[in-house]
């Protein structure tokens, strides 16, 4: 679940954060559910105290919308409530606004630099470095590469009440490709093919071991890897959603090979969960690769130099290497493509 508005402005910092109070999230019925606000607020928001969330309550910060018989999914309105105790049904809806004093400052002189691959009056695609986060969210706030976009278009698009929007995105670590509408009516009809599956996306991921086939077509369902202390985990699972995805082998080098991903679906992490059924999983994948300790290691801040030598790679190695979709502009097919990053490259080479 994710806890900030999806409607929100990713170029600054969120001012509230959204909760919903769900039977299934629970493992119970729903006309089981009669959870504490206060208990519920600290399951999501488990950097505050008990005491700190019940002051935050009380101060008035926490606004409810309570599911009734007649209307069990909300009334649409968010009304301020002040007591902790407050109890809970399936259904509702929690709204905590930030304390000003608590919310991260806008970000000043942010970079414009942007590898820009193919622009123009309605989309921009830029190839994307390793580690650089699309849009605020977690520990990293400044210097995103949304921000970027904002920054280099801020006269001529934001001035007018005009941002730029992701039409997808890519994991922190993950490098290649992205593609941005540089206004809503182009946001609108360039979603819509992504929902219709009609922008074609193909990946470069070096992965441990050669497979023994040249090519494969993996069509295993994704869902959440529940058993796993890692709440964004996904895993292959029976009640999961379809997914598809196709490879083929470019290179190989000793245990290692370099394989072209093209995906059919867009679910979280895909070709890394992918990857690693077939027992391939993606080299310096830290959540689907040896042991997820080394996600939970580099979320502590306590990943070593020992850890990233087993890993061999600081972040994963998967990039986003071409693109393609139809022009809301010309409506001719347009396709970009990213050569393999420069870091994944050198891995390469001095396995050759």
């Amino acid at each position: 679940m994710s806890l900030f508005p999806t409607d929100r402005d990713l170029n600054r910092p969120p001012e509230t954060v959204e909760l919903v109070l769900t039977a299934s999230s629970l493992g119970l019925k729903s006309e089981e559910v009669l959870l504490r606000l206060d208990a519920f607020l600290q399951r999501h928001l488990k950097w505050r105290s008990r005491t700190s969330i019940q002051r935050l309550v009380r101060e008035g910060w926490v606004l409810v919308d309570a599911p009734t018989p007649d209307q069990p999914g909300g009334t649409g309105v968010l009304v301020e409530e002040r007591r902790p105790g407050r109890r809970l049904r399936d259904g509702a809806r929690v709204v905590i606004v930030i304390p000003p004093d608590a919310r991260l400052p806008v970000p000043e002189n942010v970079s414009t630099e942007l590898a820009i691959l193919f622009e123009d009056d309605d989309a921009l695609a830029v190839d994307k470095p390793p580690l650089l986060p699309v849009h605020p969210s977690g520990r990293h706030h400044s210097d995103t590469l949304i921000q970027r976009v904002h920054a280099r278009y801020k006269d001529t698009h934001l001035e007018q009440g005009i941002a730029p929007r992701l039409c997808h995105r890519l994991d922190r670590e993950t490098s290649g490709i992205v593609l941005i509408a540089k206004n809503p009516d182009a946001h609108r009809r360039l979603a819509i093919q992504f929902e219709d599956r009609q922008v074609e996306k193909e990946y470069l991921a070096i992965v441990d071991g050669v497979p023994d086939d040249d090519s494969g077509d993996i069509r295993l369902p994704i869902g959440p890897a529940r058993m796993s202390e890692v709440r964004l985990k996904m895993t292959v699972a029976a009640d999961g959603l379809p997914c598809r995805t196709e490879w083929r082998v470019l290179e190989q080098h000793g245990d290692r090979a370099l394989l072209a991903c093209r995906i059919h679906t867009g679910r979280q992490h895909q070709i890394r969960v992918h990857l690693s059924a077939i027992g391939h999983p993606i080299v310096g994948d830290k959540l689907y690769g040896p042991d997820e300790q080394y996600f939970c290691k580099q979320a502590e801040g306590t990943l070593d130099a020992a850890d990233l030598e087993v890993l061999e790679l600081p972040r994963h190695a998967l990039h986003n290497h071409r693109l393609a979709f139809t022009s809301t502009v010309t409506g001719e097919r347009v396709e970009v493509v990213s050569p393999l990053a420069p870091d994944l490259a050198e891995y390469i080479d001095a396995r050759r």
